[in-house]
C-alpha cells in the first residue's frame, strides 16, 4: 500500500498547492471585520493557549485598520459558561513591547469584545451565523473574513465543518478559516476517511492542520539556518559526515486526565507520528529555491516520505510507565484484570533510502514520566581527529548541532553548534548570538563549547501559527498530501506494535538505564534485557492501590525477560559467559540440561551461533531422563544429542548421559544407577557444584523431574534420585534438590502464553517444595536467575 500512494500523493501534492495553498497571500490582505470563534473555547487547551495566541493578535492589529469579535463556543448554555470563559480570559498577558497603559487599555477592550456562544445543534450554527453577518450590517463595516478553531474532539470536526459550511459562511468576498487540532485521525485509513468528510464541507485552502510544534521558533528556522549556512553545510550534509540524527522529546508528566483520548493513542500517534516525524522532514528535505514557496516545500517533504524506509516491530522499542495501567482502570472504569498495551515510550530508528542519507539512523525518541522535560534535535557528526594527549581541547569533543526546542536546562529555544565543527551565519536581527553563558551544560558539553543563537524575543508557538493563520500563510501547516504519506509510513508499525507488551517502568530518575536502547543494524533493541517490572494486579495480586516494582526481580531473585528470540540470544550469551568464566579460572565448566520442549531452541541458537563457545573443556550433565532407552524419541538425551550435541566439537567422554538403562532393564533401584551417576558427579565435579543448572518448570509447578507429592525431603543427601512421574512414562531418574541448589548458577527458562497462570500463581506462593517442587530452587551460596519470555510474565 505504501508505495501505491505516493504517485497519487504527489500529483495531489501540485495540484492541490496551485489551487490555492498560495493563493490568500497574494498582495495586501483585505482589512475589515475578523470574527474568531473557537469551538471549544472554555477547554484546557483553549485557557492554556488559544486565549493568549488571539489576545496577541489583536494587540498586534487592532492598530492597523482591522476589527474583531471573539466568540468562545461550547455545548453548556450561555449562563453557566461564561463564567469560565471571563475566568479565562483574565489571565491573558501582554505582549512584552505593550507599555503598561497600553496593555490595560488594549486587555481591557479585549474583555469586551468577547463573549459566550452556546454550540451544541445545528440551529446554534445557525444563530450564530445570522448574529455574525447581522452585526456587520447594523455596523456598516465590511468584513474581511471568519476563522473558526476546533478545539474539539477529531470525531466532532466533519459535523462541525458541516454545519459551519450550511450556516456560518462569510459574506461575498470574504475568507474562511477553519483550524483543526491533532489528532488527524488514528491510521491511514482514518485519516483518509476523516479528509474526504471534512473535504465535503470545506475547500483544501480553508483548512488550517495546526501543529504546534511548526510554531515553535527554532522549528521554524530549521530550514532559514540551513539555507544561511549552506557553505558550511552543504559538503558535510550526509552519511559520509553524520553519524546520527536524534529527534527527541522528554516529558516528566504523566497522563493522568487525558486517559481517555491518550489509552487510543499512545505515544507514537501523540506525538512521533506528527511533532517529531515534521521536524525529520525538515532535517532532510531538500532545500527548496525559495523557502516561501509552499509548493515546493510540499514537494521535497513528499519526496522524503517516499523514500522512508518500511519500518517492523523491530525497529523499535517500546514502554510504559508503572502507574499507567491504575490510571487506565480509574478514568476508564476498567476492572482490576484489565491491562492496557498502549506505550507511552517509544524509541524507533527510521533509515530514508536516497544516496545522501542512506544507512544513516534517524533516532525518534519521545515518553511520559522520563527524568526531565526536554525537546532537541541532536545532528552527531563524525570526528575524525584523534587525539593522543588533550582529550580536552575543542578537537576532540562531539562535532554537533543542537536544535534546542526549550526547557531543561538551557531553558531557551536555541541552536547551538560546536565550536569544532563551523562559526554560524547570522542573517536576521529576529535572533541574537549569546556570548556570555551561564555554567550548564547541553548533551555532555559545556554551553561554552557552543555557539549560541537564541530569537531576540521569545514568542509561544500557538501566537506564531495563530498569527500566520490570520496572514493567510499555509507553510507552517500540515496540508492533505503530508497527512495522508506520514500515516501511510507509521500506520503498519503502528499496526505491528499493537499487541506487542511495552516494557514498564517506575518513572522518572528510578528509570535509571531501563529505557536505554542500542542499535543493531537496521534493529532496535533494549540495551539491559535483565530489568523488567510488573504490575502487582496483573500478577493476580489483590492489592489494587499500587503496582509492585520488580527490576529484574521474580520471587526474590534475578529475572530476566525479553521477546522469546531475544530471551534465548540473551540466555545462550549468558552460558557463553559463565563458560568462558568456568575454563579461565579451573580448566572445565560442568553444564547441567533439562528436557523438555522449551530449551529446543537454546540448543539450536547454541549450536548455529556460538561457534567460540569453549565445547571442548565443557562437561554436560543431565538434570533428568524419562526411563526409556535413549535413542527414543521420548528420551531428553535424544533430543539433546539431536538438536545440540551432534552440531558441536565435544569430545565423547564430556557427554554424561543419566544411566536408566543397565543389565538390559529399565530404572530398577537395584541396578543403582543412580547411584552410579551421583558417583560421577562426585568425582568429576569439583565440591558436586556445577557451573550451571538449567530447568525448566512444568504446569503444575514441577521442576527436573520432582513432582508435587513426591516428598523430596525422603532424598535426603542423595544428589541423584530415581521419581515417579503422575504422567507417562511414570519411571524418572532426576536430579535432587540438593544438588541443584549446590550449583554456582541456576537457571530457570519459562516461555510461552500456556505459562503465564503458572507465573501469576508463583509469583504470590510461598515457599512449598512438596506442593511447588520448584520454590525448592534455592542455591546455597548461587545465583537463581529466571528467564521469562514478555508471553509469560504478561499474558
Amino acid at each position: 500500500m505504501w508505495k501505491v500512494v505516493w504517485a497519487t500523493l504527489l500529483l495531489l501534492a501540485t495540484v492541490c498547492a496551485q489551487r490555492g495553498y498560495a493563493k490568500e497571500t497574494k498582495g495586501a490582505p483585505k482589512v475589515g471585520h475578523v470574527s474568531v470563534v473557537i469551538v471549544g473555547g472554555t477547554g484546557d487547551l483553549a485557557k492554556k493557549y488559544l486565549w493568549q495566541g488571539f489576545f496577541h493578535l489583536y494587540a498586534n492589529q487592532v492598530s492597523s485598520g482591522y476589527s474583531f469579535s471573539f466568540y468562545g463556543g461550547g455545548l453548556l448554555p450561555k449562563d453557566k459558561a461564561t463564567p469560565f470563559l471571563f475566568e479565562a480570559l483574565k489571565g491573558v498577558v501582554c505582549p512584552r513591547e505593550l507599555s503598561v497603559e497600553r496593555c490595560a487599555l488594549v486587555k481591557e477592550q479585549f474583555l469586551k469584545l468577547a463573549e459566550y456562544w452556546q454550540l451544541k445543534t445545528s440551529e446554534d450554527y445557525q444563530a450564530l451565523g445570522k448574529h455574525l453577518t447581522e452585526q456587520l450590517t447594523q455596523e456598516g463595516i465590511v468584513e474581511a473574513g471568519r476563522l473558526f478553531y476546533l478545539s474539539v474532539p477529531a470525531f466532532a470536526y466533519a459535523d462541525i465543518a458541516e454545519r459551519i459550511n450550511n450556516s456560518c459562511r462569510p459574506t461575498d468576498g470574504a475568507w474562511l478559516r477553519v483550524v483543526l487540532e491533532k489528532p488527524f485521525g488514528h491510521d491511514f485509513s482514518s485519516a483518509q476517511l476523516l479528509s474526504t468528510q471534512l473535504g465535503t464541507s470545506l475547500k483544501d485552502e480553508e483548512m488550517y492542520r495546526i501543529d504546534h510544534y511548526l510554531g515553535k521558533q527554532v522549528v521554524s528556522k530549521i530550514l532559514p539556518f540551513r539555507r544561511e549556512n549552506s557553505k558550511h553545510l552543504d559538503p558535510i550534509w550526509n552519511k559520509h559526515h553524520i553519524e546520527r540524527v536524534e529527534i527527541v522529546l522528554k516529558e516528566t508528566l504523566d497522563a493522568r486526565g487525558r486517559i481517555p483520548f491518550y489509552d487510543q493513542y499512545g505515544v507514537i500517534r501523540d506525538v512521533i507520528q506528527n511533532h517529531l516525524t515534521e521536524v525529520m522532514t525538515l532535517l532532510t528535505m531538500g532545500l527548496p529555491a525559495n523557502l516561501s514557496d509552499v509548493k515546493e516545500v510540499l514537494r521535497n517533504k513528499l519526496k522524503i516520505f517516499s523514500a522512508l524506509q518500511h519500518l517492523d516491530r523491530n525497529c523499535a522499542t517500546i514502554g510504559q510507565y508503572q502507574n499507567y495501567n491504575l490510571e487506565v482502570q480509574e478514568e476508564l472504569n476498567k476492572t482490576k484484570e484489565y491491562y492496557s498495551l498502549t506505550p507511552t515510550f517509544a524509541g524507533i530508528m527510521v533509515h530514508i533510502d536516497i544516496a545522501q542519507y542512506e544507512k544513516m539512523p534517524i533516532i525518534l525518541t519521545s515518553g511520559k514520566m522520563l527524568d526531565e522535560r526536554l525537546g532537541y534535535a541532536r545532528i552527531l557528526f563524525k570526528n575524525d581527529i584523534f587525539c593522543v594527549q588533550s582529550h580536552n581541547s575543542v578537537h576532540c569533543k562531539p562535532k554537533q548541532i543542537v536544535f534546542y526546542f526549550g526547557h531543561g536546562t538551557l531553558q531557551y529555544p536555541a541552536i547551538l553548534v560546536s565550536k569544532n565543527l563551523f562559526k554560524p551565519d547570522l542573517m536576521d536581527t529576529e535572533w541574537k548570538e549569546i556570548t556570555e553563558h551561564k555554567d550548564v551544560s547541553v548533551l555532555g558539553m559545556p554551553i561554552s563549547d557552543y555557539y549560541v543563537l537564541t530569537p531576540t524575543v521569545q514568542r509561544e508557538a500557538y501566537a506564531e501559527l495563530i498569527s500566520h493563520i490570520f496572514q493567510g500563510r499555509k507553510d507552517s501547516f500540515i496540508s492533505t498530501e503530508n497527512l495522508l504519506a506520514s500515516w501511510g509510513f507509521w500506520t503498519p508499525l503502528l499496526h505491528g506494535l499493537a499487541k506487542t507488551s511495552p516494557r514498564l517502568y517506575p518513572g522518572g530518575a528510578d528509570n535509571g538505564n531501563m529505557l536505554d536502547f542500542k542499535l543493531l543494524g537496521r534493529e532496535v533493541t533494549f540495551a539491559n534485557e535483565a530489568v523488567v517490572m510488573i504490575p502487582q494486579d496483573h500478577m493476580g495480586g489483590s492489592g489494587a492501590e499500587s503496582f509492585q516494582v520488580m527490576q529484574g526481580k521474580y520471587r526474590s531473585a534475578e529475572m530476566v525477560s525479553a521477546w522469546p528470540e531475544e530471551l534465548i540470544v540473551r540466555l545462550a550469551a549468558d552460558l557463553q559467559a559463565s563458560a568462558e568464566k568456568a575454563v579461565r579460572e579451573g580448566g572445565r565448566f560442568h553444564l547441567a540440561l533439562s528436557g523438555g520442549s522449551s530449551p529446543l531452541a537454546l540448543f539450536q541458537r547454541l549450536a548455529r551461533h556460538h561457534y567460540s563457545f569453549p565445547w571442548r573443556d565443557t562437561h554436560v550433565w543431565m538434570v533428568d531422563e524419562r526411563c526409556v532407552p535413549l535413542t527414543e524419541l521420548d528420551s531428553n538425551f535424544r533430543t539433546l544429542h539431536d538438536h545440540l550435541l551432534q552440531h558441536v566439537k565435544m569430545p565423547y567422554f564430556n557427554i554424561h548421559p543419566m544411566p536408566v538403562q543397565m543389565n538390559q532393564r529399565l530404572c530398577v533401584e537395584e541396578d543403582s544407577g543412580a547411584l552410579l551417576y551421583e558417583r560421577d558427579i562426585n568425582q568429576l565435579v569439583n565440591a558436586s557444584s556445577f557451573h550451571f543448572v538449567l530447568l525448566g518448570v512444568g504446569y503444575d509447578g514441577h521442576t527436573a523431574s520432582l513432582f508435587p507429592g513426591s516428598k523430596l525431603d525422603a532424598h535426603g543427601d542423595s544428589l541423584v534420585a530415581l521419581t515417579e512421574s503422575p504422567a507417562k512414562p511414570h519411571q524418572r531418574m532426576s536430579l535432587t534438590l540438593r544438588a541443584i541448589n549446590q550449583a554456582q548458577k541456576v537457571g530457570v527458562l519459562v516461555m510461552g502464553k500456556s505459562k503465564h497462570e503458572l507465573v501469576t500463581q508463583l509469583s504470590r506462593v510461598k515457599d512449598n517444595p512438596n506442593k511447588w517442587p520448584i520454590t525448592g530452587v534455592r542455591p546455597t551460596s548461587g545465583r537463581l536467575v529466571w528467564y521469562i519470555d514478555y508471553d509469560a510474565l504478561l499474558g
